[in-house]
């Protein structure tokens, strides 16, 4: 099987709140609207937000979003906090938020020190 495009798909309670949410206080760019849902770029990927859902949102599924500068996100979107910046013991520095729905977003920074930025080649 060759995978040629992906993306993730948001049910929410509140289609409309949702999708200001992740158009207006993440900043996610538009990659196409359609009616009854917006599609937004999503780093390497793309983010659907469309139909509804009666379920409450649960950590069960998260979104995990690599960002460059993570005190500046923490500033931004500081009323959506619901756990401080911290180093992870796997050398992450992470912030979560949520949306609307109360679901999970996790922003990440990956510090200049960690393996993830050296280059394997040598």
């Amino acid at each position: 099987m060759e995978i040629l495009s992906s993306r993730v798909l948001l049910r929410s309670r509140d289609p409309e709140r949702a999708t200001a949410f992740y158009r207006d206080v993440l900043g996610l760019a538009v990659y196409r609207e359609f009616p009854g849902g917006t599609v937004f770029f999503l780093g390497q990927g793309f983010l659907e937000v469309s139909g509804t859902s009666t379920e409450q949102a649960t950590d069960a599924t998260q979104l995990w979003l690599q960002v460059r500068d993570l005190r500046r996100a923490a500033e931004d979107l500081a009323e959506h906090v619901v756990r401080p910046a911290r180093r992870e013991p796997w050398g992450l520095d992470e912030l979560w938020v949520a949306d609307p729905d109360g679901r999970p977003i996790v922003l990440v920074e990956v510090p200049a020190d960690h393996p993830l930025r050296r280059d394997a080649r040598h």
